[in-house]
């Protein structure tokens, strides 16, 4: 895919076992394509962490009861995709 977007060059510092690390990572993606999909993941979790803040704020912690029936709906969610990506039924046949 190619971007339009226009783009600036950054000068950053980064340590040198890290940076060994993701060179040998990276491959065909390139440093600047890593390192941007780093970014943006790391700018959507900071913005998730300030709206649970938010949240929390305006309507008190989430209980343990709430975080585990969240979690069972998860992984409700995720065996459902699975037997989708699979093709198989519930009773492990075909569907």
């Amino acid at each position: 895919m190619v971007s339009c977007m226009a783009t600036k060059k950054v000068t950053v510092t980064i340590p040198e076992d890290l940076l060994e690390d993701i060179r040998a990572e990276v491959a065909d993606r390139g440093m600047s394509a890593y390192v941007t999909e780093a970014l943006r993941l790391k700018r959507d979790r900071d913005r998730l962490r300030e709206l649970v803040d938010w949240l929390e704020e305006e309507h008190g912690p989430v209980t343990e009861n709430e975080r585990a029936a969240a979690l069972q709906e998860l992984a409700d969610l995720d065996a459902e995709h699975e037997r989708r990506s699979t093709g198989k039924s519930r009773s492990g046949e075909a569907a």
